[in-house]
């Protein structure tokens, strides 16, 4: 996720960690699902890191997708003493109180029923991003989740139920990035999310933009977007696509279940 970003981040004086969560790439038990309260203790634990390791200097939390709910849970009712900022990337939102009941009856009866049963998505025929090099790179890769148990996707229900939840408790300064073309994440949990925010925060949509922004083909925009937010997260976004809180974000091409 960030490899990509990372450096050219780092190019412009902005230091820049990322870690494998637990269940994921190089990390313990790769396929499992850790739970949510372990994966938001390892948040506390980096981010805690980084401030010791960089006193005096603003550190900002940065989630994509499943990471911007475990973000959003870490920062619940907590203030800058964990993170002066805030960046949520086409944040998971999609949790039970938002899933169609089909579709939470479905998930619970297979998560407790085969819990160890995968599923790929390959016939849902949904594109997570317009690059599509990097997409084959993501295939070729042998850390790469391909096929996620059902007990790992009612996890992460879950986590994003969690997540959704917690918005309302955020107290520090918000970007909030979206793709207008996002087919991972509907829009409606993510409007219904960002209208109980209480901290001051901002919403950016890419009109060509899918799920994977940071990894997209107009990733620069967005990358150049949370450098600018970073250094005055009052000033102006150079990508223009800046839009009120209520902005109703539309439907993407096509909605599938998690």
């Amino acid at each position: 996720t960030f490899r990509m970003p990372g450096p050219w981040f780092a190019e412009r004086g902005i230091t820049f960690y990322a870690y494998d969560q637990r269940g994921f790439g190089r990390a313990p038990q790769p396929g499992l699902w850790a739970g949510g309260d372990v994966l938001i203790d390892d948040a506390a634990e980096v981010l805690a890191s980084v401030r010791a390791r960089h006193p005096g200097l603003p550190v900002f939390a940065v989630g994509v997708s499943m990471g911007a709910a475990v973000a959003m849970s870490l920062l619940e009712n907590r203030g800058s003493a964990v993170a002066d900022g805030l960046v949520l990337v086409s944040p998971a939102v999609w949790g039970w109180s938002t899933l169609n009941p089909v579709y939470r009856a479905t998930l619970w009866i297979a998560a407790h029923t085969f819990p160890a049963a995968t599923l790929t998505g390959s016939s849902l025929e949904i594109w997570p991003s317009d690059n599509i090099e990097m997409l084959r790179d993501n295939f070729n890769d042998p850390l790469f989740i391909k096929a996620t148990r059902t007990d790992s996707i009612f996890g992460l229900v879950t986590l994003m139920e969690r997540g959704f939840d917690s918005a309302a408790g955020i107290q520090v300064p918000t970007l909030i990035l979206y793709g207008a073309k996002d087919e991972i994440i509907p829009p409606r949990p993510v409007e219904r999310m960002i209208s109980t925010l209480k901290s001051h925060a901002r919403l950016v949509v890419y009109p060509d933009g899918y799920h994977m922004l940071l990894r997209d083909l107009q990733r620069q925009t967005v990358w150049t977007d949370m450098l600018a937010w970073m250094r005055s997260p009052v000033g102006r976004l150079p990508s223009g696509h800046e839009v009120p809180l209520r902005t109703t974000l539309g439907k993407p091409a096509r909605t599938v279940a998690p």
